[in-house]
């Protein structure tokens, strides 16, 4: 694996961010949005005259999943170096980790030995997105004609942004022929009740495992509707906070094999 990737990464750790440099083969460079520092892909890419590219990861230590340690008066910031050929829910090709220490400053205390209290507080507009994916999951498709009986994957998620943690659920979804939904358009029900997945029954249709909280995958296959007309799918979409979460809040399919949703 090591041989397959040049090793040739350099890594500059400054006072809060960090620049990374890495090298990729001539083969790789298409596929440079398939590198990633922790989950931030790379801020600039630069083709050489080799060939060769050049991804930079410019981003502050607080940023892209760093994990922050503390030891003795050090602290420590680690994360990976990826290539994910596949979806995220797959293992990473190539894996290489990267840590920046820096000196913990005179006088500091851990905030949880200040006293007070504090309330948390979110204000401002979520950004949704939605995309057909291609049949390996690893981009957006190139065309929307599916073959009656295949799948489409559809992926939904929200910015997180500064915002705290949000699960990301699909509340109902609809198939209609028309873009924009009217009173005395016809519609063929996918999701309802909150978040359950009616064509589970039907089909083999259902939700991927997460690969974070604020996506969603739902792997449906086609079915029989407005034959000869373009078809659109409808979705309201709710992002909601982990910790509080009831019956309403769900991502449910049925599980032919068990009987189960």
């Amino acid at each position: 694996m090591v041989t397959y990737f040049c090793l040739d990464i350099n890594v500059d750790c400054l006072k809060d961010s960090v620049n990374v440099t890495w090298k990729i083969r001539p083969d790789l460079v298409p596929y440079a949005a398939r590198f990633f520092l922790g989950s931030c892909v790379p801020s600039h890419l630069t083709v050489l005259s080799t060939g060769e590219g050049e991804a930079v990861f410019n981003y502050k230590l607080h940023d892209c999943k760093f994990r922050k340690l503390m030891k003795g008066k050090r602290f420590i910031y680690q994360n990976d170096l990826t290539y994910r050929p596949q979806a995220k829910s797959k293992p990473a090709a190539f894996t290489y980790h990267i840590e920046c220490v820096h000196k913990r400053s005179v006088g500091w205390v851990p905030p949880f030995l200040i006293p007070g209290s504090t309330v948390v507080e979110g204000h401002g507009r979520l950004v949704f997105h939605m995309e057909l994916l291609n049949a390996e999951l690893s981009g957006v498709a190139t065309t929307n004609v599916i073959p009656l009986g295949s799948f489409i994957p559809i992926w939904a998620a929200v910015e997180q942004k500064s915002h705290q943690p949000l699960l990301l659920f699909l509340e109902e979804c609809v198939a209609a022929t028309t873009p924009e939904l009217q009173p005395d358009s016809q519609v063929y029900p996918i999701i309802t009740n909150k978040g359950c997945l009616l064509d589970g029954k039907r089909g083999k249709s259902r939700f991927l495992p997460r690969y974070h909280s604020s996506a969603i995958v739902l792997y449906l296959q086609t079915f029989k509707f407005g034959l000869g007309e373009e078809v659109y799918i409808h979705c309201k979409l709710a992002a909601w906070d982990p910790d509080v979460l009831n019956e309403s809040k769900k991502a449910c399919h049925y599980v032919k094999e068990s009987g189960r949703l």
